[in-house]
């Protein structure tokens, strides 16, 4: 998926893990095939995971996010609705592995999919839940800190045009391009809340059509309060979408803020995963025809 893709073997996870967690087992050790775009994630017996970054960077800031990562994990996991996991160790960088890595809880559940979930009303309250307990936990004073999506939709600008240019041959790119202009200038009104950050199908589990679990927890933070509306646009149809709205009590402006920041994210799916990754393009893909179809906005 990555130019510079780290490779990481069945093998070498089951060396570092059992290093890190003597007793382990290394049978008990195998790699998971996802769709995940920024870590290879290991199973380790029944109850633990590993997360393996997918690109190389600087080890030891990221040996520093990831500590920021396990302590926003914790406190997720502490105001959660639903299952999520919970911090164990972290794994250093090595000669035989580059960057450092992670290891914490498992939690069991199916990978949440849009085709089968965008019809069901539990799957709506279940994310009206998720994202009620979420804004009111309390943010302590902190506020958003970029980069990444949460703060003001006009500092994506760029990465949108150049989103827009690469998806020339792939998607309607003039009709994409016209509600991102309205969209760009949406101004802002409401206090940041905290907020998971990045509620796409493959951070939410679900089992017997409901959701069962939160993924990816380490961006836990202070945001726009409209961010983590993105999951309603990922996973819900219109119906669904409404039946969330009203739950949430979103006013017009915050609920259209909500849909700038769903494409803010689908934009770049299709066009950097379209031949490496086809579960995130096609995510691409439906989020944008959701947006686009929607009379309500735009």
């Amino acid at each position: 998926m990555h130019p510079d893709q780290l490779v990481l073997s069945q093998e070498l996870a089951a060396q570092l893990i059992t290093d890190l967690l003597p007793g382990t087992d290394p049978a008990t050790v195998r790699l998971v095939p996802t769709s995940a775009t920024t870590s290879t994630v290991v199973r380790i017996g029944e109850d633990l995971a590993a997360r393996f970054p997918l690109e190389p960077s600087d080890p030891d800031a990221a040996r520093t996010a990831l500590a920021a990562e396990h302590e926003a994990m914790a406190e997720f996991a502490s105001v959660c609705p639903l299952p999520a996991p919970e911090p164990v160790a972290l794994g250093e960088s090595s000669a035989e592995f580059p960057m450092p890595w992670s290891v914490q809880t498992w939690i069991p559940g199916e990978v949440a999919d849009p085709v089968v979930l965008d019809s069901s009303d539990t799957a709506a309250d279940d994310l009206a839940a998720l994202l009620l307990a979420l804004r009111a936990a309390p943010t302590r004073g902190r506020l958003f800190r970029g980069p990444g999506r949460g703060g003001e939709l006009i500092t994506h600008e760029d990465w949108v045009r150049e989103c827009l240019e690469r998806s020339r041959d792939l998607l309607p790119v003039g009709a994409l391009a016209a509600r991102w202009q309205r969209w760009r200038t949406l101004e802002r009104r409401d206090g940041d809340v905290m907020s998971h950050r990045d509620l796409i199908p493959a951070n939410l589990l679900t089992a017997e059509g409901r959701l069962a679990g939160v993924l990816d927890t380490g961006g836990y933070g202070p945001a726009d309060p409209a961010l983590d509306l993105v999951g309603a646009w990922h996973l819900l149809d219109a119906e669904r979408r409404a039946r969330l709205r009203e739950r949430l009590g979103s006013s017009d402006l915050e609920w259209e803020r909500g849909a700038a920041w769903a494409f803010v994210q689908a934009i770049g799916l299709v066009w950097y995963y379209v031949d490496t990754n086809p579960t995130m393009a096609e995510l691409g893909r439906s989020t944008l025809r959701r947006l686009m179809d929607d009379p309500g906005i735009g």
